[in-house]
């Protein structure tokens, strides 16, 4: 919504000050897998934005939450393991398998190898629960979508018989924290994002009211397929605040 592939949306900067001056409590909702919250932050900062690290809430972040304690398979990106803190990372003996998303550089190919795979299969088989940060099926670069980690848990819960936790969006809890975060009730909330399954979907699902932006993910075909509408569509994130002070 702010950016693709690190490339600034005009306007994304000015429309997060407005938003802020106009009174406006924000918390920042990520799917990204690939980077720890730290630079995703410093990220975020350098697109000219002000932002806190404890505004960006990531699916790691939850992850850790949700899994402290346990021994845990992780299939994820090397760069989020220092937000899996609490998290027993293990090859074998898991009590958790954890798949991350998928990067557009060459780690992804080692991360979801046929061995890995195979490895992470076996520890189903033998008891372990399956955990996924997200279930993406795509996701939009500057080279168009790409392919996404959700096919490959997908896969494990067809192989394994078994059915995912989803710890990110649009899993009910990852929007439950949010909310917490920011002490305020559903339906005095907007959800604005470029998905319209993971983030209109499952915003509204948790009573959230909604707005998707035509940048990043949006499809126009997704949008008049979608069994949830939003309550409003907008150009783009510098679009929001003069939509907000319009209603």
């Amino acid at each position: 919504m702010l950016h693709v592939s690190g490339h600034p949306i005009l306007g994304g900067a000015k429309a997060i000050a407005r938003l802020r001056e106009a009174g406006h409590h924000l918390r920042f909702v990520t799917n990204n897998t690939t980077h720890s919250r730290r630079a995703l932050a410093d990220e975020i900062r350098s697109f000219g934005v002000e932002l806190d690290d404890e505004e960006l809430q990531t699916t790691p972040i939850a992850a850790a939450h949700a899994l402290s304690g346990k021994r845990v398979l992780a299939l994820t990106m090397s760069a989020i393991v220092d937000d899996l803190e609490g998290i027993e990372l293990v090859g074998e003996g898991a009590d958790a398998v954890l798949l991350g998303g998928a990067d557009e550089g060459f780690e992804t190919n080692r991360v979801f190898s046929y061995f890995n795979l195979a490895r992470a299969f076996a520890e189903l088989q033998d008891g372990a629960e399956l955990y996924c940060l997200h279930k993406n099926r795509w996701w939009q670069t500057s080279r168009g979508a790409l392919l996404d980690a959700g096919a490959f848990v997908a896969g494990l819960e067809y192989a394994s018989e078994t059915e995912a936790t989803v710890l990110g969006k649009p899993s009910p809890a990852y929007f439950a924290a949010a909310l917490e975060a920011l002490d305020y009730d559903p339906e005095q909330t907007w959800m604005v994002g470029d998905d319209v399954d993971a983030d209109i979907g499952g915003a509204a699902a948790f009573g959230l009211r909604t707005i998707l932006v035509r940048t990043g993910k949006f499809r126009e075909e997704a949008l008049e397929e979608a069994t949830v509408k939003p309550d409003g569509v907008i150009d783009s994130i510098a679009a929001l605040p003069d939509w907000l002070e319009d209603r």
